[in-house]
């Protein structure tokens, strides 16, 4: 039995494969993640339900099982109606998390735009596609190296 919070297979087998420089994106239920993916990305479904899994929840499980270097969070662009409410409110648990698994890491917002752009790079190799409603609230991970 794994002693990591990930035990779903398909994602510990991708995550084997995978290596420094790797990204991951924890997609929200909004996020398109059929058609923006990069070439040799593969996808998982964990969208149960609405709001089942979460991309938190997600987020958790990956950080206990490899070393990652980034987190980037979809920012919002200024003419966007959601840039006037300020940061997502979703953000705060996203912070929550990678402070409980022990990382210093900060979120770093790439724009919308460029978001898709980064996702669709032939070093994406994972989506996890959850049913998260919190607006705003995918996230792209860049795996770093092990250390020990």
């Amino acid at each position: 039995m794994l002693k990591h919070h990930l035990i779903h297979p398909k994602i510990n087998e991708i995550l084997g494969r995978a290596g420094h420089h790797s990204t991951i994106l924890i997609a929200d239920g909004n996020y398109p993640a059929w058609n923006k993916k990069g070439p040799h990305a593969e996808l998982v479904c964990m969208n149960l339900s609405p709001g089942v899994i979460t991309v938190a929840q997600a987020l958790k499980a990956i950080l206990s099982a490899v070393p990652i270097d980034e987190i980037n969070t979809m920012g919002i662009p200024a003419d966007d109606p959601y840039a006037q409410l300020g940061e997502p409110p979703i953000w705060k648990e996203y912070r929550e998390v990678i402070s409980q698994s022990g990382s210093l890491l900060q979120l770093k917002p790439v724009l919308k735009w460029d978001f898709y752009k980064a996702v669709e790079s032939p070093d994406h190799v994972l989506t996890v596609q959850t049913g998260d409603q919190a607006l705003w609230g995918n996230l792209l991970l860049t795996i770093g190296c092990r250390q020990a």
